[in-house]
C-alpha cells in the first residue's frame, strides 16, 4: 500500500470515528425536543453526552488537519468549494458547546429556554448539513482543470445531496436515541427505546435509499460490501433495541453508522474530489497527495498521536459509563 492510500484510509477512519461518536451527540440534542417531556428530562440527556461532548469533536479537527497534511490539494478545494456549509456547522457547533455552558447559569425559564432551542437547532443542522456536504462530495463538483472550485452553492445542491442530508439526520437521531436507551434509567428510558424503534424504521428506508442511489451512482463491489454492513448493522440494531438488549443495540447502530461512512469514502476512491465539470479534472488520491517525504513524517506523527488519544478517550467513556436519571438532577437545579 503506498502512504497516499494509507492516508486517505486514515482520513475516512477518523471522519467514520467523528460520525460514530458526534451522530449520537447531535441525537441526543435532538430528542432534548422530541423526546424529553419537561426541563429535568433534557437536563438528563445533556448529561449523557457532558462529559464527552467537546473530545468527540476532536475526530472532526484531526481529519481536517490531516487531510491539509496529507492532501492538501483536496483540503483547498473541499473548503473552498463548501465554504458556505462548513462555515454554518463551525457556528452551529460554537453555539452548541456554548448552550450546553451556559443554560444552567440562569434558572429564568426564557434563559434556559433559549438555549434549548440553540442546542436542538445546532445539533438537528450540522447532521443534516454533513450528510449534504459528503453526499455533494460523492457525487461530484465543478472543479477547473487547475484544480480549483469553479462552481457555486447552487452546485452543492441537488435532490441526492439533500436525501443524503436526510438520511445522515434520521441515523443519527436513531443512533443518539439507541444511546438514551442505554445510558439513562427510569421511564426515560423505556420511551427513548419506543422512541428509537420508530427512528429505527425510519433510518432503514431513508438511509437505505441513499446508500442504494450511492451505489447505482458511483458505487463498486466494495461500496456494495459495506452499503449490505450498513443495512443489517441498521436492521439488527431495530431488533435488538424491541427486545431491549440497549448495550448490542448501539453497538449496531454504530456499526451502520460506521459502514455508511464506509460507504460514501469506498464509492469515492480513488478520487478525493471527482470533477462534475469534466471527470479528468478530478482530483485523485495519488495528484492530490503531499510529497512522499511529507506522507512519511505525518505517519510517524500519526502513529505516536493517534493510539494517545484513542486511549484517553476511551478512558474516559469507562468512568461516565453509569446510566443516570431524573433521581440524579438535583431538585430546582
Amino acid at each position: 500500500m503506498h502512504l497516499h492510500d494509507f492516508w486517505f484510509l486514515l482520513i475516512a477512519v477518523l471522519w467514520t470515528g467523528y460520525f460514530f461518536l458526534e451522530g449520537f451527540d447531535f441525537g441526543i440534542g435532538v430528542l432534548t425536543k422530541t423526546l424529553a417531556k419537561d426541563r429535568t428530562e433534557r437536563r438528563v440527556l445533556i448529561n449523557t453526552i457532558g462529559p464527552v461532548w467537546d473530545a468527540n469533536e476532536v475526530w472532526m479537527i484531526t481529519a481536517a488537519g490531516a487531510t491539509f497534511a496529507a492532501f492538501p490539494d483536496w483540503y483547498a478545494a473541499f473548503f473552498s468549494g463548501f465554504y458556505l456549509p462548513l462555515l454554518a456547522v463551525l457556528v452551529c457547533l460554537i453555539l452548541r458547546g456554548v448552550a450546553f455552558e451556559y443554560r444552567h447559569k440562569r434558572s429564568g425559564e426564557r434563559w434556559q429556554s433559549n438555549w434549548e432551542h440553540v442546542i436542538f437547532w445546532c445539533s438537528l443542522l450540522p447532521a443534516f448539513l454533513w450528510g449534504t456536504i459528503f453526499a455533494a462530495m460523492v457525487r461530484g463538483v465543478p472543479i477547473g482543470a487547475d484544480g480549483d472550485f469553479t462552481g457555486g452553492p447552487a452546485d452543492l445542491v441537488s435532490p441526492y445531496a439533500l436525501l443524503g442530508g436526510l438520511g445522515m439526520l434520521v441515523l443519527f437521531t436513531f443512533h443518539g436515541a439507541v444511546f438514551a436507551a442505554l445510558k439513562t434509567d427510569g421511564d426515560i428510558r423505556h420511551r427513548a427505546r419506543v422512541h428509537a424503534g420508530r427512528l429505527g424504521l425510519a433510518a432503514v428506508v431513508v438511509a437505505g435509499a441513499f446508500l442504494g442511489w450511492t451505489q447505482a451512482q458511483s458505487g463498486n463491489g466494495r461500496s456494495l460490501a459495506a452499503l449490505v454492513v450498513a443495512l443489517l448493522a441498521l436492521a439488527g440494531a431495530v431488533v435488538l433495541n424491541r427486545a431491549g438488549r440497549e448495550g448490542w443495540a448501539f453497538t449496531l447502530s454504530g456499526v451502520a453508522v460506521a459502514a455508511l461512512s464506509a460507504t460514501l469514502f469506498l464509492a469515492l476512491f480513488p478520487d478525493v474530489m471527482p470533477s462534475s465539470s469534466d471527470p479528468a479534472w478530478s482530483l485523485t488520491v495519488s495528484g492530490a497527495a503531499s510529497s512522499p517525504y511529507t506522507l512519511k513524517i505525518t505517519t510517524w506523527v500519526a502513529a505516536v498521536m493517534t493510539p494517545v488519544v484513542i486511549g484517553y478517550q476511551a478512558w474516559t467513556y469507562w468512568v461516565f459509563r453509569k446510566r443516570i436519571g431524573t433521581r440524579h438532577i438535583p431538585a430546582g437545579h
